[in-house]
């Protein structure tokens, strides 16, 4: 939306380039198209979206950007003398964004009870299992399953209901769906059901002010934001996530455990330095536990740096953190960073290679009598000892060429000397 037609260009030229073109859909109003018609884009691309959920199937759909939809919709509005409200937008400029964001959802899945070999229709809501009944909501699939029970033995059936004892219900579930099996009933889902569409809006700030309208409108609608900063992007800082501002409300509901416990400490820290960062250029002294504090969070915003199209994944984003955060890394000097992340990932895939996919499936970073734990720091240690060995051998081979160096002019200045005395001699004759 209000995007320049060549950097349309190269986005579909970079999704060609990697076949995602072929499940990706394009709407594009560009800069130079009429208001009207980056208004409308965005309900066009969620329309096509809302298809792919509606038939059983799963949809992103990015909205770039809806900060020049709204502008579009302000155009529009002040044409038709609506009355302007805060920066000249129109009242109703929340509804323009909450009726487009709120049409992304989860749908449940629809399960029936049917013959065997019936064919489902999908997405008929007239349809009908054979017990008369459309399964549907979070517990479809378990309420299907006991109706179906229920056609095939109504009077065991009725003592499961009526048991109280865990192993007895448990035993007598188990008769039931054996029987089940060999009935001429199964469970069948419908296909249409149990699509997703999800929506990623992207908001444009100006000069990074996320308090302005627009934008805290769109924050208010959606799970969270991740905050995008030039001041960090331009320093190097890549992906130029600005960690204090940046929240998700979903929080740790979407991280498996151990990345959890350690994303904390990582928050806490990170927050601590960027503080501690914009204290120190005001202050020339600084104690002992600030400057440590400070050294720590630049080697966490090293780590946590990435390159464009590089995927990490979540075991491997677990150990480094979890090496930056227990001080694994605050000898090494922060431009070798880079190089200690390739070097350890390699070690571990040559020595332990299941245990950075262990860890993040069953360890506990906080306890340090976990076994799990206790093997991570066990690695992280050995590789520390021949890390800092190969840098040390490094540092001895540039000596050595120093040295070498130094010969080499030693040996120049003794044949200038040589030069200079034949000089004199031809002198005297």
């Amino acid at each position: 939306i209000g995007q320049k037609l060549s950097t349309v260009r190269q986005v579909v030229d970079r999704l060609e380039k990697y076949g995602a073109m072929e499940y990706t859909t394009v709407v594009a109003a560009t800069a130079s198209e009429m208001a009207p018609l980056q208004f409308i884009a965005p309900y066009t691309g969620v329309t096509i979206g809302e298809f792919f959920r509606d038939t059983g199937r799963h949809a992103l759909c990015i909205y770039d950007d809806l900060s020049k939809q709204a502008v579009a919709y302000r155009q529009l509005s002040l044409l038709l003398r609506r009355p302007p409200g805060r920066e000249a937008f129109p009242g109703d400029v929340f509804y323009l964004h909450s009726r487009l964001l709120e049409r992304a959802a989860k749908l449940a899945d629809r399960w029936y009870v049917v013959k065997k070999g019936t064919d489902v229709p999908g997405g008929d809501d007239a349809f009908k299992g054979a017990d008369g009944k459309a399964h549907g909501g979070p517990l479809a699939h378990e309420d299907a399953t006991h109706s179906a029970y229920e056609l095939v033995d109504a009077d065991l059936y009725e003592q499961l209901q009526n048991e109280s004892d865990g192993k007895k219900k448990k035993k007598l579930e188990g008769k039931l769906a054996d029987k089940l099996l060999a009935s001429d009933y199964e469970l069948k889902r419908d296909p249409h059901s149990g699509g997703s569409l999800t929506a990623l809006p992207v908001i444009e700030t100006q000069a990074g002010d996320v308090s302005a309208y627009i934008p805290t409108n769109v924050i208010s609608i959606t799970d969270g934001q991740i905050f995008l900063e030039s001041d960090l992007f331009y320093s190097g800082v890549r992906p130029a996530i600005n960690v204090g501002i940046s929240v998700s409300r979903v929080g740790g509901n979407a991280q498996i455990k151990a990345m959890k416990d350690i994303a904390g400490t990582l928050r806490l820290e990170l927050a601590q330095y960027r503080e501690l960062a914009a204290f120190s250029q005001f202050a020339s002294d600084l104690d002992a536990k600030t400057r440590a504090q400070l050294e720590r969070g630049a080697r966490l915003v090293e780590i946590l740096k990435q390159g464009q199209f590089v995927p990490m994944e979540v075991a491997r984003q677990v150990v480094i953190i979890f090496a930056a955060t227990r001080g694994y890394v605050d000898d090494l000097p922060a431009e070798v960073l880079g190089r200690y992340e390739e070097e350890l990932f390699s070690f571990l895939e040559t020595k332990y290679p299941d245990l950075p996919s262990d860890f993040a499936a069953k360890g506990k970073p906080k306890d340090q009598d976990n076994e799990l734990t206790r093997e991570l720091m066990k690695a992280l240690d050995e590789f520390a000892e021949i890390f800092v060995a190969s840098e040390s051998d490094d540092g001895e081979e540039e000596a050595d060429e120093d040295e070498e160096y130094e010969d080499e002019e030693y040996d120049d200045e003794e044949y200038d000397d040589e030069g200079d005395e034949e000089y004199d001699e031809e002198d005297e004759d």
